[in-house]
This record gives structure tokens, C-alpha cells and sequence, in this order.
């Protein structure tokens, strides 16, 4: 059965994509601001090299699966547009385009159904980005100190122990932090380890949402976005580098107190993620229906 469609006009839709313009433009204008500089943030760049979503394409608004759009203002809008077929004044999504991500799609929704299944897992207290630079012989690669030095990051590791559950995170360890851990991981195996605690997991709902595009909502993938810039603010000051100078106060969890923080916020975090999730499972779950 094909999904429901809903047809916007221009006046209807046009306001959604003024409102989603303006919702992520600061964000992303500090960002080109910076570049037009030459100047680099070791925490918020990271949102756009790493995940390499552009920041106009993030800015542009994407109706999402059964929501077509009629009028002028839309054709001209959306008619050269990469995803989309224009016929006469009405706008909808390029078959062929949903077709080529279909099994993108496919991988979405097992991953996430997987991950939505299991039980969520607070307990590694972002000992992760500390594995990552644990023992390791140059330390002139990174743009921010280690705010306990190396003897005493490495310290950190050696006291905790590496619960990491998701894969992109484990491959950055060290030689000698990846052994650490309490599984060994891999790309194979990520769909079943995968679970919806990790904060990176919470973060790669914004890559799925926007690899999706023109099948995911902009309102989506901007959620995604929100939450995952939070989850980085919370990845960096609970890491081992010392970013004060930018006006990010650490999570110390090396005590007791800052992995008690660390949780707190942890939780909230994969609260936020389970509605997210469940709104990009509905996309993903719709996908076959459109063809």
C-alpha cells in the first residue's frame, strides 16, 4: 500500500523552509565564518568534516516521503534539484533517487530496530575519546592539550575500564587501548552491538537522517542535528582535552562526581535520541512503499 500523500502549496511550504533556514543559520554561519578565517574548532567542526554533510545542504529543506509540493515558487525551487521530478507546476521525488538509496534504507532500518530492542547501557563514561590517545607517541597531532597530560590520561585508562559498544568509535583507539576493551569490534558486527545508550549512536542518527535526504523531513534531520551538537558538547568535556580556552568546562571523569555528571546527561541524551529514532524508523519502514 502506498503512503498517504500530502500536497503543500507554495504558501504552506514555503514558511517551513524559511523557519528551517533560519533554525540551523547561526550555527552554520559561525562555522563558514571561521573557515573564511582559516580558523579551526576542535569541537564543532567536527559536526560537518566528520560526518561530511555540507553545511548548505543542511540548510536546504526537504518535504520528505508523502509530501509533494504545487505551485511556481516550488517548481522553480526544486526543479533542478538533485531527487526531485518537476511536472508542470508539481513537485515530487525522482523514483530513481529513492531507488539508488533503497538499501541504504534497508541497513537504516535493521540497524536502528536492532538497537531499539536492547536495553540502554551507561557505564562507559566517555573513556573512549581517552582510549583514543592512550600511550600514543605523538601528542603534537592534536589542536588542544590533554588537560592531565599524557602520563596522567594514560593513568585515566588503565584505572577505568573500555566498555565501548560502537564500531566508530572503537577503530580510532590506539594499538594498545583497542585490546582494552571489553569486545573486540568490527563493521560486521556492528548492527549487533549497536545500542541505543552510546552517544555516538544518538550522533549517527543525524548521519542517517540526512543520507536519507529527499526521503527524510528537514524538521528530522535538524532534530538529528540539535542532538547530536549536543552529544558532541558532551563527548568533548567529558574527553581528555583541555578546552577551556574555548569555553567548554570539563567533565572530569576521572572522579566520581563527573561520572555521576557524565550519566546524568548520558540519559537525557538517549531519551531525546528514542523519539528521533522512532520518527527515522517510520521513513525507513516507508521506503519500500514508495516505488
Amino acid at each position: 500500500m502506498s503512503p498517504a500523500r500530502t500536497v503543500l502549496t507554495d504558501a504552506q511550504w514555503r514558511p517551513l523552509a524559511d523557519a528551517h533556514r533560519a533554525r540551523l543559520e547561526p550555527f552554520v554561519d559561525a562555522h563558514r565564518r571561521r573557515a573564511a578565517r582559516g580558523e579551526r574548532h576542535p569541537v564543532w567542526d567536527f559536526l560537518f568534516t566528520y560526518y561530511g554533510h555540507r553545511p548548505a545542504h543542511l540548510l536546504r529543506w526537504h518535504p520528505g516521503l508523502g509530501v509533494e509540493l504545487d505551485g511556481p515558487l516550488a517548481a522553480e525551487e526544486f526543479g533542478g534539484l538533485r531527487g526531485y521530478e518537476v511536472a508542470g507546476t508539481f513537485v515530487t521525488r525522482d523514483p530513481a533517487v529513492l531507488a539508488k538509496r533503497a538499501g541504504t534504507a534497508e541497513y537504516v532500518a535493521r540497524l536502528l530496530e536492532t538497537t531499539a530492542t536492547r536495553a540502554p547501557v551507561f557505564g562507559c563514561f566517555g573513556l573512549h575519546e581517552w582510549a583514543m590517545v592512550f600511550r600514543e607517541a605523538d601528542q603534537t597531532r592534536h589542536p588542544v592539550p590533554l588537560r592531565l597530560g599524557p602520563e596522567g590520561t594514560d593513568d585515566v585508562v588503565r584505572a577505568g575500564s573500555l566498555r565501548c559498544t560502537h564500531y566508530d568509535a572503537f577503530r580510532f583507539f590506539t594499538p594498545d587501548a583497542a585490546p582494552r576493551n571489553l569486545a573486540e569490534l568490527s563493521r560486521e558486527t556492528q548492527v549487533a552491538s549497536e545500542q541505543p545508550g552510546c552517544l555516538h549512536a544518538g550522533m549517527d542518527l543525524y548521519k542517517w537522517a540526512f543520507k536519507l535526504a529527499p526521503g527524510a523531513p528537514s524538521d528530522l534531520v535538524a532534530d538529528a542535528f540539535d542532538l547530536a551538537r549536543d552529544a558532541r558538547e558532551l563527548d568533548m568535556r567529558a574527553s581528555p582535552y583541555d578546552l577551556a580556552d574555548h569555553g567548554f568546562s570539563p567533565i572530569a571523569i576521572e572522579t566520581r562526581e563527573g561520572r555521576n555528571e557524565y550519566v546524568r546527561q548520558q540519559v537525557a541524551l538517549a531519551e531525546r535520541a528514542a523519539p528521533i529514532r522512532d520518527r527515522l524508523l517510520a521513513v525507513v519502514r516507508a521506503w519500500p512503499a514508495v516505488f
